[in-house]
């Protein structure tokens, strides 16, 4: 999992990425393609 300090551009690298905030912080997840993971520490 990569930790970034911005996210936008990790969401357009496959098209069913979603960005999803959970307990405060911001996760890239990917269902399809599951190594498309990242997330803002």
């Amino acid at each position: 999992m990569k930790v970034r300090s911005s996210l936008k551009s990790l969401k357009n690298r496959h098209k069913d990425c979603q960005v999803v905030r959970r307990k405060g912080r911001l996760y890239v997840i990917n269902k399809t393609q599951r190594r498309f993971k990242a997330k803002q520490a």
